[in-house]
């Protein structure tokens, strides 16, 4: 393709900044037609954001022969549907994240692309944004020695709307979503140290998740530990990782350790600094340093911007059906004891 044509299913807030004008601004790439259920709002959209056409049918979107592949940004719930549909009008995929409700559909997803010769990119954008491709660089060149663990911590505060099923979002019912906020934020963690530190096995992570915060039905609270059978240099990594949506403050940090040295990222804050500290060899520090890397305007053109070149035949797309699989396999063995019972007060 020398201009990839793109039609957005479900035009909702994510594709607001984060990724919409993405399609737009990557080179080769165009936005030409999006649709939502609502046409009133599709019609809104479409204005606001200068696009050509919108529709109120999905069928209609996949089925223009003007859009060469389409953008799936819907709620997890209706995704498998959507991904199915468009590979069976012969049209690339690229699907927001979490992929599915959960490995068994993913694979499903996977097996369709590959069986109508059309790619499935995921959208795991921290995989090709500035700051992390930093953090890859200071791992692989030797910066904290040898990686021997990470530590994973994502910390939120319930969000009142929760606790009333009138308000309640989508993200939090298991239903639409596949589960609790794991799936939906704590994905981009898990997905990131597969690119880090290569993929955990997913024989070897142990988990627990349940409920602390009783707000709502999905689990709130997971914990776990894995190993990186082969990560940076060949070398077994170990982590782990606790992630807990009814704390006090929101908060997340990713900690690699190496033998000379550590770094320490957050993975949701894209502005905030990578800190790196050198150790002294006595247990101390002996040096501290702040990389600053600005996160770009639209924080998915990046990663846009790759699934395009592979689509001109000029790239790879480092985000795929099959790597987005992984961290769906590693979630599910995290939530293995899913709404185990704590019968201490909370």
């Amino acid at each position: 393709m020398k201009v990839v044509r793109w039609g957005i299913i479900g035009c909702g807030d994510v594709t607001e900044k984060k990724s919409g004008p993405g399609f737009q601004k990557a080179v080769g790439s165009e936005l030409v037609a999006v649709m939502r259920r609502n046409g009133t709002l599709a019609a809104d959209y479409a204005r606001r954001h200068g696009v050509p056409r919108w529709y109120d049918d999905a069928d209609r979107l996949m089925n223009d022969p003007e859009v060469d592949a389409i953008y799936i940004a819907t709620p997890p719930s209706s995704h498998r549907d959507y991904t199915l549909r468009a590979a069976a009008a012969g049209k690339p995929v690229y699907v927001e994240k979490p992929m599915s409700l959960g490995p068994e559909q993913s694979t499903e997803m996977i097996e369709a692309c590959r069986s109508a010769g059309v790619p499935l990119f995921v959208a795991y954008y921290r995989r090709a944004m500035p700051k992390y491709l930093r953090v890859v660089d200071l791992i692989q060149n030797g910066t904290i020695g040898n990686v021997r663990c990470v530590e994973l911590a994502m910390f939120q505060s319930l969000r009142e709307r929760d606790r009333d099923p009138a308000q309640r979002a989508w993200r939090v019912d298991p239903a639409v979503s596949g589960g609790g906020l794991l799936l939906d934020v704590g994905s981009h963690a898990l997905d990131l140290l597969d690119l880090l530190l290569g993929p955990i096995e997913p024989s070897s992570v142990v988990g627990r998740a349940t409920n602390l915060g009783d707000a709502y039905d999905a689990e709130d609270t997971v914990t776990g530990i894995w190993r990186h059978a082969s990560g940076p240099h060949g070398r077994v990594v170990y982590g782990t990782g606790l992630w807990c949506f009814c704390a006090d403050r929101d908060e997340d940090s990713v900690t690699v350790i190496g033998d000379t040295g550590r770094l320490r990222f957050s993975v949701l804050d894209v502005a905030a600094p990578i800190i790196v500290e050198a150790s002294s060899g006595t247990g101390g520090t002996a040096g501290r340093t702040v990389v600053e890397v600005p996160p770009p305007e639209h924080v998915q053109q990046p990663l846009i911007q790759t699934a395009v070149n592979e689509l001109r035949g000029a790239g790879v797309c480092p985000s795929t059906g099959e790597s987005a699989l992984r961290t769906d396999l590693v979630m599910a063995r995290l939530r293995a004891s899913e709404r185990v019972a704590d019968t201490r007060s909370n």
